[in-house]
């Protein structure tokens, strides 16, 4: 009896330790297992039928506007800009072809250097000093999970500062939104008889007030899980970032849905660029005889990085698997732009519907693919130009002249005013809009006339400003400035805040009156990253590499 008990003590200490070596993957495991409502079979969205006929002809009506916004794309990624994935081995030719039939705003900047706040900016027109969206939710428990693993490895980087009791106060992941006392770009439309659709991503909240169809839209076909395919699907083909804590989450918490109008969770009918597009495509059909407004958010090139084996072949063996994988992605979104295109022009439309192109932000360090920003600086989670330079492009051949081509600094809360005015719709009334419209730029009509001739961008104590072709940023973290000429100095290898003290006292002045009467936070920031500059996430810190700290 004695033996036996010997053998279940060391039994019990031997599973202890080997559950304590392992407890990081465990509790990621029971994390990450939590609260998984079931996911229905695919099933076919009944989108709803515009007019039979149409009232006017196309070119009489207001134009119709297509809003594509990709995830995380790196600026160097498309070929319009002279570079491209592999040295330019796999080109763009759809997304190329679209900036050049428009305008090609080559200044453009995002909202900030992550998602949700970005896609505030681009829907309401406003800075996150007055709608207080400043930081991007996460799913429950991921910012521990990403603090766990990321400071297990910090490669020379400082350690990820994770506030508990700041999380403790943070609404559930589904009630951290956009207030539904914002006015949306689709609210101001639908006013004026547009039927309005969203597609993909959302990511600014999925209840009550938050979601898209309180924030005007006719109809959502929503992202509600995190992968493009289930990851074991028989024509997907994975790669997996084993440096990234992120990419860690993704794979574990994700699922495969989506949901139509708010309702239960469906499995979507194929991979989720080429899904997404083919119902844009059943939306335009639908609506072809009366203006709309669709707003098609795809995931791509977002983590987890997922392609069909179609594109993964077809982009041939161009160096890693992950880069390929990554190309892979990138050749599903040109698709949908050239398909989108391909339906407007058989429908008779093209010629009076605006389609815009943007990225959320710029490409990410975590993945560790370099060159994705090049020539810039900096990752998605910093306000370095790599950061926050994304492509614009506008089209409407109607009104734009092809070949358009703008060097003037916009940024995404310039496409509600824009939006607005090329639909004749009127900007809420008692709403400051921050931006301004683009279109006398595009038509070549006017200028743009922003107060003081700047720009801003911020997250926490990061806070960053351009005016002309000055640019400071000011990580109040670590006490740091960096002030640059970007008319001189666009890569920003120059920091000047030592040598200019007259200008950088000037910038640091139009910083503090932006934020003189700034509305608080909606939700608490939680988490302090260290990010890199110049290094991809994979490696090694060494004496003298740059950071910023991201707060979010």
């Amino acid at each position: 009896m004695k033996r036996i008990l010997l053998i279940v003590l060391a039994f019990i200490a031997c599973a202890g330790a080997l559950a304590w070596g392992f407890k990081k993957e465990i509790i990621l495991f029971l994390v990450t297992r939590a609260d998984r409502p079931a996911i229905a079979e695919y099933a076919p969205v009944a989108w709803q039928q515009g007019p039979a006929q149409a009232t006017l002809p196309a070119g009489e009506r207001p134009p119709n506007i297509i809003f594509i916004l990709v995830d995380d794309l790196g600026i160097n990624d498309l070929s319009t800009f002279g570079g491209g994935v592999a040295g330019g081995r796999v080109p763009t030719p759809n997304i190329d072809a679209l900036a050049a039939r428009g305008a090609n705003f080559t200044n453009a900047y995002s909202g900030t250097g992550t998602c949700a706040p970005s896609r505030a900016m681009l829907l309401t027109g406003r800075y996150p000093t007055r709608t207080g969206f400043e930081f991007t939710p996460t799913p429950n428990g991921m910012g521990r999970i990403v603090t766990m693993f990321a400071n297990e490895d910090t490669r020379g980087r400082p350690k990820v500062g994770f506030d508990r009791k700041a999380a403790a106060t943070l609404p559930d992941f589904e009630d951290q939104g956009l207030p539904g006392s914002e006015v949306t770009i689709a609210e101001m439309l639908k006013d004026e008889g547009y039927h309005t659709a969203h597609i993909g991503k959302w990511h600014l909240g999925n209840s009550g007030e938050f979601h898209p169809n309180a924030q005007g839209f006719d109809e959502s076909l929503n992202m509600t899980g995190l992968l493009h395919l289930p990851a074991d699907d028989p024509e997907v083909v994975n790669a997996r970032v084993d440096s990234d804590p992120i990419d860690k989450f993704l794979w574990a918490r994700g699922d495969f849905s989506t949901s139509y109008n708010g309702g239960a969770k469906f499995a979507p009918g194929g991979y989720l660029a080429d899904y997404w597009t083919e119902e844009s495509l059943k939306v335009i059909e639908a609506n072809k005889h009366q203006p709309f407004f669709l707003y098609l958010a795809h995931w791509g090139v977002h983590t987890p990085l997922q392609a069909t084996k179609e594109d993964y072949d077809a982009v041939g063996d161009i160096g890693s698997h992950r880069l390929r994988v990554y190309a892979a992605m990138l050749r599903a979104l040109d698709r949908s732009v050239g398909q989108i295109v391909a339906k407007l022009e058989e429908e008779g439309l093209a010629e009076n519907t605006i389609i815009v192109f943007s990225s959320d932000n710029g490409g990410p360090g975590y993945i560790d693919l370099a060159g994705i920003n090049d020539p810039y600086r900096g990752w998605k989670l910093s306000l370095f130009e790599g950061g926050i330079r994304v492509p614009m492009f506008v089209s409407w051949p109607a009104r734009i002249p092809a070949g358009t081509v703008i060097d003037t600094p916009v940024a995404h809360i310039d496409v509600t005013p824009t939006l607005a005015e090329a639909a004749g719709a009127d900007l809420p009334t008692g709403v400051e809009i921050d931006g301004r419209s683009l279109l006398p730029l595009a038509q070549g009509t006017g200028g743009l006339a922003r107060p003081d001739d700047a720009l801003f961008w911020q997250s926490g104590y990061y806070r960053v400003v351009r005016a002309g072709d000055w640019k400071l940023q000011v990580d109040g973290k670590q006490g740091k400035s960096w002030l640059f000429d970007l008319g001189k100095d666009p890569t920003e290898s120059t920091n000047l805040a030592a040598s200019e003290p007259e200008k950088l006292a000037e910038l640091q002045a139009l910083l503090e009156r932006h934020h003189a009467n700034a509305r608080a936070p909606l939700y608490a920031s939680t988490s302090d990253i260290p990010v890199a500059i110049d290094k991809t996430g994979a490696e090694q810190l060494t004496a003298g590499d740059e950071i910023v700290w991201w707060p979010n």
